[in-house]
């Protein structure tokens, strides 16, 4: 959902105007009520000020911040930090009413199951980020997510109140799929763009499993693709859609603008070895790599000291690990021919040893195409 308005700001910069990315040092103190239920943990300033350097961090792969029409990063704690209350009620809540501020559904959705005074004037410190941005640096338009709707035109109310002229207000749709949910949620839970909170490999595979009914318009939302350029590549994926060539573009493009070209490549690399059934490419893979690639999947740590001795496959996919439940499943896999040891197929007769670690610490076993458990050298 961030990533909208990042791409938003973007394409006004590509026009000639002058981004301005705006961090909550103070409003993150408050607490936006806007799509709670229930009211949010309040962040310190130092917090504050890490996230706001790790968020210019990722707003430089976007925005240019150096050239003519360069794009500013603003705090506005530094504008509120030594304004007092009595200053702010006096100069400011004179100019909104109580009765503007309760008909946003921001607050009447939570009339009923209470709302603090804090979550309550957040609309008014926002809109004053605007009134504040309107007469020191020119802004005209304030953009953010359909929710925050409200937030932005109690501030061009209050710009239009102050004496400040027109101002505008743009908001993006919440980002669904074609199925009606969130986009920009995984199985695993919220896609980041932080490669700490999500990594670049499964970034790209979040990507590269867009589903068909989806990925033309986030092509068009996310790149700077012109239309023709998107239809001409929905039409050459429609020729054969099993290919996904439309979404390995897409995935190409927004993990190189987020994560870089050389992340890129790292996370093709794996996935080319991982869906792939040749097993030499296993160990060209770091250890983030590994763990990186198979994060969520079953794992177990095995005594060293036990695969060095070696452990019958029977053994090691069923007492040894739990990855089969019994003995008995594991050899009817293994008679199946469905058991896989680093991507090589294995029978009953097979010992697992020190030979089979990979990068000295790894082993993966697998049953059918899809069915992965990683034991580690312990």
């Amino acid at each position: 959902g961030h990533l909208v308005q990042v791409m938003t700001l973007t394409h006004f910069q590509r026009c000639g105007h002058r981004p301005i990315a705006l961090v909550g040092g103070a409003t993150g103190m408050v607490g936006d009520p806007s799509g709670k239920r229930t009211e949010r943990n309040l962040l310190d300033e130092d917090a504050l000020r890490h996230n706001q350097e790790c968020v210019q961090k990722q707003l430089e792969r976007f925005l240019d911040f150096s050239g003519t029409n360069a794009a500013r990063m603003v705090n506005n704690y530094d504008w509120f930090k030594d304004m007092g209350f009595l200053r702010f009620i006096r100069d400011v809540g004179k100019h909104i009413t109580v009765n503007y501020m309760m008909a946003k559904d921001s607050v009447k959705s939570r009339l009923e199951s209470g709302l603090s005074f804090t979550e309550f004037s957040y609309q008014l410190v926002q809109g004053y980020d605007f009134h504040w941005l309107n007469k020191h640096e020119g802004c005209t338009v304030q953009m953010g997510g359909s929710d925050q709707w409200g937030n932005i035109t109690t501030g061009t109310e209050l710009i239009r109140r102050m004496g400040g002229g027109e101002a505008y207000a743009v908001t993006t749709q919440l980002l669904t799929k074609a199925d009606g949910t969130k986009f920009g949620k995984s199985e695993g839970g919220n896609v980041w763009l932080d490669a700490a909170r999500t990594s670049p490999y499964k970034f790209y595979q979040f990507w590269l499993n867009t589903a068909d009914a989806d990925a033309a318009r986030m092509a068009a939302i996310f790149t700077p693709w012109s239309q023709a350029e998107v239809e001409a590549l929905t039409e050459e994926h429609a020729k054969a859609p099993h290919l996904r060539q439309l979404q390995k573009e897409l995935a190409a493009h927004i993990t190189t603008l987020v994560h870089g070209k050389g992340e890129l490549d790292a996370a093709i690399q794996a996935s080319t070895i991982l869906f792939g059934n040749a097993a030499e490419g296993l160990g060209t893979l770091s250890e983030r790599q590994w763990l990186d690639v198979f994060d969520g999947v079953p794992q177990a740590e095995v005594a060293r000291t036990a695969i060095e001795a070696g452990i019958p496959i029977a053994d090691l996919l069923s007492e040894t690990t739990g990855f089969l439940p019994s003995k008995g499943e594991a050899r009817r896999a293994l008679k199946e021919n469905s058991i896989s040891v680093n991507k090589a197929k294995v029978d009953d007769g097979r010992t697992v040893n020190a030979s089979d670690l990979i990068n000295g610490k790894f082993i993966l076993l697998q049953r059918g195409k899809k069915n992965y458990f990683l034991v580690k050298a312990g």
